[in-house]
C-alpha cells in the first residue's frame, strides 16, 4: 500500500528525495500547480536563491513539463480535466513513484486567508483524506492559525511521513 501526499509539482522538481522515497508514494497533484511550472520555466524570477540551484531547478521544472506534455501522459492529465475533481489515471515515474493528477475546483473555502493553489492544495487533503507535504512555513502557519483540519508534513520530515506517519485516524481521537 502506498502512501499518499498531495504536493505542489514544483516540490517535487526542487526536492529530489521526493522521488526516491523507500517505499511506495503516490502524490496528487492540483492541475493548476502542474500549469504554473510553465510560469516558472518561463520567468526571470528566480525559484530559488542561489544562480547555481535555480539554474538546476529550472532544468527539473522542464523536465517535469516534458514528462507532462509527453503525448502518453498528456491524454491521461486531460481525462482529469473533463470534470471537477476527476484524476487522472496513475502517471509511473519510478517503481516507487506515481503521480496523480487532479482537477481540483477551488471554491472560496479558505479563499479569504489562502491563496488559490493553497486552497486547492487544502480541499483535496480534505476531500482526498491524505496529508499534505510542503516547505511553505507561513502556508504551514496559516494553516494551524486557522485550525483547518488537515494533516501537515514538512517537506524536511519526508522520511517519518513515508515510513511511519500518522493516519487520518489517530488525528480524529
Amino acid at each position: 500500500m502506498s502512501r499518499r501526499f498531495v504536493i505542489e509539482a514544483v516540490m517535487i522538481a526542487i526536492y529530489g528525495q521526493l522521488l526516491q522515497p523507500k517505499q511506495p508514494v503516490e502524490y496528487r497533484i492540483p492541475y493548476t500547480s502542474v500549469m504554473e511550472l510553465y510560469d516558472m520555466k518561463d520567468s526571470s524570477e528566480p525559484v530559488m536563491p542561489e544562480a547555481d540551484d535555480d539554474a538546476y531547478v529550472k532544468t527539473k521544472i522542464a523536465e517535469m513539463i516534458s514528462y507532462f506534455e509527453d503525448p502518453f501522459n498528456k491524454k491521461k492529465i486531460e481525462r482529469a480535466l473533463m470534470a471537477p475533481w476527476r484524476e487522472s489515471p496513475p502517471l509511473p515515474i519510478n517503481e516507487n513513484v506515481t503521480f496523480v493528477v487532479v482537477n481540483a475546483a477551488e471554491n472560496m473555502q479558505y479563499g479569504e486567508l489562502f491563496d488559490p493553489i493553497e486552497t486547492e492544495i487544502l480541499l483535496m487533503s480534505l476531500r482526498l483524506q491524505c496529508p499534505v507535504l510542503t516547505d511553505q512555513i507561513e502556508f504551514q502557519d496559516k494553516v494551524v492559525q486557522n485550525a483547518v483540519p488537515v494533516q501537515l508534513y514538512d517537506i524536511d520530515d519526508f522520511e517519518f511521513a513515508v515510513e511511519e506517519g500518522v493516519q487520518a485516524e489517530e488525528i480524529r481521537e
